[in-house]
């Protein structure tokens, strides 16, 4: 069993492990937004990746998400937890509140969502997108911790770089959206072709610009609230990945039977 982590915007520290060591890769996708950084969390193995770059200088449609998913997956990674920063479309999930999602809606527009592009066709199943056990480990632990939280969500991914307009914001409550993002899809299906367990840790930053009484959310508030609570996240991270064993699961089943061709 190896966890792979995606750290998000400023969730990438590798300092959160034990004996680290910095290795490049490249995947038959090309290299993945970052080095890896490889040690031990409580003697487990884990391989940490900057979805963004090590100096956040990889815009979200930019991302070389198959290279990122395949470069963990040649690693040995049973397990991925994600961490990305979020907007909240719910007044009750606040700025600092983690969201461990159950659900997406993909809003993206040009982005590489599946290895099987050629010579092979993939009808991966995503009825239920995230790992439940995953989840449930995330959030009974963050209960256990003290920590804000949302035991299950429904998060948006745009194509970005930029925010949403008011229009869309109050489109996308309307969908039953609880946060909105820029980076989980196509990472999630990617994760489930590749036959691992995939969960993310989402951190509301902000409310989307659904609020009239509320300015319009800027970069720097964003970085503010991710600044404050990342200490969170990485004491999450770190309780949470003693407790995931190599428990059977359907997550990594569901690829063998929606390949056609080839």
């Amino acid at each position: 069993m190896k966890i792979g982590i995606i750290g998000g915007s400023g969730l990438e520290d590798p300092r959160i492990l034990k004996d680290a060591k910095e290795i490049n890769v490249s995947t038959k996708f090309g290299n993945p937004s970052s080095s890896l950084t490889t040690g031990k969390i409580s003697n487990v193995d884990v391989a940490i990746i900057a979805r963004h770059g090590k100096k956040h200088t990889i815009m979200p449609g930019n991302v070389n998400y198959r290279a990122n998913i395949m470069a963990l997956k040649e690693q040995g990674c049973t397990h991925i937890i994600a961490t990305t920063a979020c907007g909240s479309l719910k007044e009750e999930i606040k700025p600092g509140h983690l969201v461990f999602c159950d659900q997406f809606i993909d809003r993206t527009t040009k982005r590489n969502s599946t290895f099987y592009d050629t010579d092979k066709v993939c009808h991966i199943p995503m009825a239920e997108p995230f790992c439940g056990k995953l989840r449930k480990i995330l959030a009974e632990t963050a209960h256990g911790m003290g920590l804000e939280h949302h035991k299950k969500g429904t998060v948006i991914t745009i194509e970005g770089p930029r925010f949403s307009t008011k229009a869309e914001s109050h489109i996308f409550r309307q969908w039953n959206a609880d946060v909105i993002n820029m980076s989980t899809v196509p990472e999630v299906v990617l994760a489930r072709e590749a036959g691992i367990c995939y969960a993310i840790d989402a951190m509301s930053t902000d409310y989307d610009c659904f609020m009239e009484d509320r300015p319009a959310v800027t970069i720097d508030e964003v970085l503010k609230v991710m600044k404050q609570n990342a200490d969170n996240v990485k004491r999450l991270l770190m309780e949470v990945i003693p407790k995931i064993d190599y428990i059977e699961c359907k997550c990594k089943d569901d690829i063998k039977t929606s390949i056609i061709g080839g």
